[in-house]
């Protein structure tokens, strides 16, 4: 029996043994597909989540070690590999109905600011003054963030501020793992488009929903991690800066981390 034959004859069968699995997930709406890609020597070659999920060297200024660094690539998406623009993606969301946050939602809170930004700021979901006006970080939060930029010397225009899910849980609740998962699709199709040279995580809530971790965030704040090419620092809410004054200062620390990395100019003590 010819060996070769058979090897051809096996991995077409995988192929269109896969290919049929991934025809019916698409029927049932699914999107993306957990795999990661990672650099050998060999090449690139997928991995799963859980691998992914581990740390691995990166070299940095503060001598921080491998067990610091959380490194993830965007999530491979099998069925689409255009990049799309902040309007094609806001058309795809459309009057959105995919879980039941939609339900209590006055309007839906895309994003705002540029679209070119090195700079971007992610939070959990929007509040009350947020659902209202149909823009992120407007409310006490936002106005407290907004004070952090024009502090950094930047505008609000300056950098792109967008949320993990885009309607706001009832009573500002955490949003459930299962909102989470459905929306955020189109906040990595954001981040895709803008391509910032730094994201800031705004919470727990946040860091969990792009890096795929449970670690605190007093574990993960302080440096950067990776996402898709890009260096990402977590920081603490405004919101809880707001209930927490003492925060402040570590999160004024964070944010000159990232001054540094974009090349602008630190306060003077």
């Amino acid at each position: 029996m010819n060996t070769d034959m058979s090897i051809d004859s096996n991995l077409k069968e995988i192929v269109e043994e896969l290919k049929r699995y991934l025809e019916f997930q698409e029927s049932m709406g699914l999107k993306t597909v957990p795999a990661y890609n990672k650099e050998t020597e060999n090449g690139t070659q997928l991995i799963t989540e859980k691998e992914a999920l581990r740390t691995e060297p990166m070299a940095t200024k503060n001598n921080q070690t491998e067990e610091d660094i959380i490194i993830i690539e965007e999530p491979v998406n099998l069925f689409d590999t255009k990049i799309m623009t902040l309007e094609e993606i806001r058309e795809e969301i459309g009057d959105c109905i995919r879980c039941k946050l939609h339900e209590g939602r006055t309007n839906l809170v895309f994003g705002d600011g540029n679209p070119k930004a090195k700079l971007v700021f992610v939070g959990e979901g929007p509040g009350r003054d947020e659902d209202m006006q149909g823009k992120p970080f407007v409310g006490r939060s936002g106005k407290l963030l907004t004070k952090i930029i024009e502090a950094m010397g930047l505008k609000r225009e300056d950098v792109y501020i967008c949320n993990v899910v885009k309607c706001r849980p009832p009573d500002n609740r955490t949003p459930e793992p299962n909102e989470m998962s459905t929306c955020e699709q189109f906040l990595f199709k954001q981040i895709r488009f803008i391509k910032p040279e730094v994201i800031v995580c705004l919470g727990a809530t946040a860091a969990k929903s792009i890096l795929r971790t449970k670690a605190s965030l007093g574990s993960l704040r302080g440096k950067f991690h990776m996402y898709s090419g890009t260096k990402l620092m977590v920081t603490y809410h405004p919101a809880a800066l707001l209930r927490n004054p003492h925060f402040k200062k570590p999160a004024w620390e964070d944010m000159q981390v990232v001054m540094k990395e974009l090349g602008l100019p630190l306060p003077k003590n």
